[in-house]
């Protein structure tokens, strides 16, 4: 590291943008992720001295009413922020693995508030043993340069559908739904609702392809922030639905719900999902025994054995590692059942560190169609259409990443050289999306 890059990561940011010039992307590059390090370290650094000094308050801390308070007044921190600081302090104390992780720098500060959340109102039916294994799969979803927070609320969701008892979870109590519409004084209504995840799947799915950005007939990008297409996709979903339910499609279907679920898991649901897992010596989020919505992610079995009393069914065949074995190669085309198969796999855009649903992907030809490669499904992967365009039209990045298909028939990517020297694959991201 060069005098000037250490001087960036350690010294003061005052006069600093006019002596960034001098740096390489590189070494931009690497001082932002130095820069972000620092703050994990010195954020783990501050937890636990805050947590020290509620431990032993002096006057000061007496007379403010809290650490968390006198932080606040003693620093640009509002009074919410310091009581969060403080509160984490104390909720790390009874979980030494997540306090460890916090300290080291390989958890964040809002992840790290998250899992102890869990940790300290865990699922009624969870067996007290199972938590330390509930431990390691959070961690492992809150851990290195991957971790989001989506992912670890998606492992926390199917935990908590995992463990059912015989309350009926939050998501899942219809009892809660609310929908408010009003009138304001200019004229306009605000709407403002609460649902199930089960309506709020049917009522994505029914936007997702109405809510897409659209660009203009000379290619110019859609300008419309997300939540003006939202509002426009609402207005035409109530416009089909007057002009006698017209609906379109959502990723090559008619809209619908779609619950994936392991045929085994539907037919006979387990006690506690925890007991089998222990003889393996591990929990895999995979193969926790819940149903899954693309848009909403975990649903408790119950749920989904009520829906499978009144559904169509759809059969995709599995290997042992759980990827969907093949179904008509012959068309340069996706078949439908290929689709279904592709999502039931792949779960939305595989590329790494992405995060867009099904409905928004597309099935892209790792070895191209017009090259020889078939229509088959090791050689078939859902990318989202940024992601695909990269692949297909990007100036300069055609060629750089490379898809493979794996021994456990599922995509890996490797990376360019100029992002990973050693070349070394990535898994799709699909891991904490079950």
């Amino acid at each position: 590291m060069s005098v000037l890059l250490s001087d960036v990561v350690s010294g003061s940011a005052v006069g600093l943008r006019g002596r960034l010039w001098r740096l390489s992307a590189a070494e931009l590059r690497t001082a932002a992720i130095e820069a972000s390090s620092e703050i994990l370290r010195l954020e783990a650094v501050r937890v636990a001295v805050v947590d020290e000094l509620s431990l032993r308050p002096d006057d000061q801390v007496i007379a403010s009413r809290g650490v968390g308070a006198w932080l606040a007044a003693n620093t640009m921190l509002q009074i919410r922020d310091g009581k969060k600081i403080a509160a984490l302090g104390a909720a790390l104390r009874p979980f030494p693995a997540v306090a460890a992780r916090f300290d080291v720098g390989d958890c964040s500060f809002d992840h790290a508030v998250l899992i102890v959340a869990f940790c300290e109102s865990p699922p009624k039916g969870m067996p007290e043993e199972a938590l330390p294994r509930c431990i390691d799969l959070l961690l492992a979803a809150a851990s290195g340069v991957e971790a989001t927070t989506t992912k670890i609320r998606n492992v926390i969701a199917t935990l908590e559908r995992v463990f059912e008892s015989d309350e009926i979870p939050p998501a899942e109590d219809v009892d809660r739904n609310e929908l408010r519409i009003a009138s304001t004084l200019n004229g306009r209504v605000v709407v403002r609702g609460d649902f199930d995840a089960l309506t709020g799947e049917m009522l994505l799915s029914a936007l997702s392809n109405l809510t897409m950005p659209t660009p203009a007939p000379d290619g110019t990008p859609d300008s419309r922030s997300a939540a003006k297409r939202t509002a426009d996709g609402f207005t035409e979903l109530i416009r089909r639905y007057l002009d006698c339910a017209k609906t379109g499609t959502d990723g090559g279907q008619r809209p619908h719900v779609n619950v994936h679920i392991n045929a085994r898991d539907l037919a006979e649901h387990r006690d506690c999902a925890a007991a089998p897992a222990a003889s393996r010596g591990g929990v895999a989020v995979p193969d926790l025994d819940v149903g899954h919505m693309p848009w909403l992610g975990p649903l408790s079995v119950s749920q989904t054995r009520l829906l499978g009393c009144d559904c169509f069914l759809s059969t995709v065949l599995l290997d042992g590692h759980g990827a969907p074995l093949d179904a008509k190669p012959g068309k340069r085309l996706v078949s439908a059942e290929q689709r279904v198969a592709l999502i039931a796999r792949d779960k939305g855009c595989a590329f790494p560190g992405c995060t867009c649903v099904p409905a928004w992907t597309d099935a892209h030809h790792i070895r191209h169609w017009a090259n020889g490669g078939p229509t088959v499904m090791n050689n078939l992967v859902l990318l989202c259409r940024s992601h695909h365009r990269l692949m297909h039209r990007k100036t300069g990045f055609v060629g750089k990443w490379v898809i493979r298909i794996g021994v456990d028939n599922k995509p890996w990517f490797i990376p360019p050289p100029s992002i990973d020297p050693g070349q070394h694959p990535r898994p799709a991201n699909t891991t904490f999306k079950t």
